[in-house]
């Protein structure tokens, strides 16, 4: 039908596999270094916070990787995701360009974040773990942790960054409901947290600290592990799912993209999007622009610097070659909690750095603009965070518009607003100011990056 404006696959067409795009890289990633000896890394070094299995994901070089049963069978409750046509958009800006969507707000979470937290909490059961500790900012990845562990019968203990923490007391409410301990971070509970609360008694907290409190919790007890929304390997790989269906249901509309976007906070709904088209533009050569957006306030990909650097605030975790702007710097407080962190996934930094992927930031009162634009036209709020998408989309269908192309835009609106109502009427008040980061404190944190021969 030429007026289609969904597209949607039955369970039978639920990927069996995940893509592993380290198996196609032009020059490997640099390796994972030990933060004492700045040796790389061994799976027995990680072993302490991570099952095997996630271990094995995170160092393989497989193209596919398959997708286990028990997980499928979860993946089945919301995959595959819809794929929509935002046809009444494309009216309202009055472009020529076809612009599509992949709607990952459908999840019982509300976002794409079960996409791994379903395969991390499956492997842990696996392996005997009793408890899995982790971070979180907007709440999103804290709420699917919950989630999977209820279905897998795991105790979940999740560190909430401050300000969000008290942005978003739903999003506590959704954890707490699925049986998950939540704690605002820097909390008490950790000797992490304890120090920075010395310094900085009224911190808002970053997605740094709250990792920082996570490991250091999950390394004091034998059947506790550890467990990360985004940035490594092993979680960008898990959220392909996304990106594989896209292909297929971009086959349906008999388009293909000329362009992917996607938020970038620590890279993973971009990756799951993007990869699986990256392996086209690597190996068959397609031309497609991929195009990562993250805040003005915390622009980790268009300002940092490429380095080794630790990927939380007390220096527990392994040093990873990513696009930072140092792990001692704390984002202002903006709605977008989500991306408030101070390194990008190693995968995505690499494919920047190669000139793969063009990263682009914007300030939050137009990301929020163009979320309600997207809302009164398609009829769905998103996420603070997806804005950042939605405002790349639309910038792109505007520049369609005066030069009279119609390129075919996709991006993936990552997750729902209904539990950032605070900050969209915060919005509609004029409450909210375009922050801006402090760049004497970028210039200190960058001047403590770790030195690596």
């Amino acid at each position: 039908m030429s007026d289609t404006v969904k597209y949607l696959l039955d369970e039978q067409h639920l990927p069996k596999t995940w893509y592993n795009i380290n198996a196609d890289l032009p020059e490997p990633l640099a390796p994972v270094l030990h933060p004492g000896t700045k040796q790389p890394i061994t799976p027995d070094d990680l072993a302490v916070i991570f099952p095997r299995a996630v271990i094995e994901q995170e160092m393989s070089t497989e193209r596919e990787i398959e997708i286990p049963g028990p997980v499928r069978d979860v993946y089945r409750q919301w995959r595959p995701s819809p794929l929509f046509r935002a046809r009444r958009l494309e009216k309202a800006l009055d472009t020529p360009a076809r612009i599509y969507y992949k709607y990952e707000g459908v999840s019982p979470a509300g976002s794409h974040k079960p996409n791994t937290a379903i395969a991390q909490a499956f492997y842990n059961k696996q392996e005997g773990v009793k408890r899995i500790t982790t971070e979180t900012g907007a709440g999103q990845w804290g709420s699917s942790l919950a989630l999977a562990g209820t279905f897998f019968g795991l105790e979940i203990v999740v560190y909430m960054v401050r300000v969000s923490f008290d942005h978003k007391p739903y999003r506590r409410a959704f954890m707490e409901t699925f049986g998950a301990q939540c704690i605002a971070s820097p909390s008490n509970t950790t000797e992490a947290g304890r120090a920075i609360l010395a310094e900085h008694p009224d911190s808002t907290g970053s997605l740094g600290i709250a990792i920082s409190e996570a490991v250091e919790l999950a390394a004091q007890r034998d059947d506790t592990k550890y467990a990360l929304g985004s940035v490594l390997n092993h979680v960008l790989l898990h959220q392909t799912v996304t990106g594989i269906e896209a292909k297929e249901q971009m086959a349906m509309a008999d388009d293909y993209p000329d362009m992917i976007i996607g938020c970038t906070g620590g890279g993973s709904n971009f990756a799951g999007l993007a990869f699986p088209f990256l392996e086209e533009r690597l190996r068959q050569g397609r031309e497609i622009e991929f195009i990562a957006v993250e805040p003005s306030a915390c622009p980790t990909l268009t300002k940092g610097a490429f380095a080794y650097d630790f990927g939380d605030t007390a220096h527990l975790t392994p040093l990873v070659k990513m696009y930072t702007l140092g792990s001692g710097f704390v984002p202002p407080g903006f709605h977008a909690g989500g991306l408030r962190y101070h390194g990008m996934a190693p995968q995505i930094s690499h494919l920047s750095k190669l000139g793969l992927l063009n990263p682009r930031s914007y300030n939050q009162l137009e990301c929020f603009a163009a979320g309600i634009q997207f809302a009164k036209a398609e009829g769905i709020l998103p996420a603070p965070e997806a804005n950042h998408a939605v405002r790349g989309a639309i910038h792109e269908a505007e520049k369609c518009r005066e030069s009279g192309e119609s390129k075919a835009i996709l991006f993936n609106l990552c997750g729902h607003g209904h539990f950032d109502m605070q900050a969209y009427m915060d919005y509609t008040a004029g409450k909210l100011k375009d922050l801006t980061y402090d760049e004497s404190e970028v210039a200190m944190a960058l001047a403590g990056l770790p030195s690596v021969g």
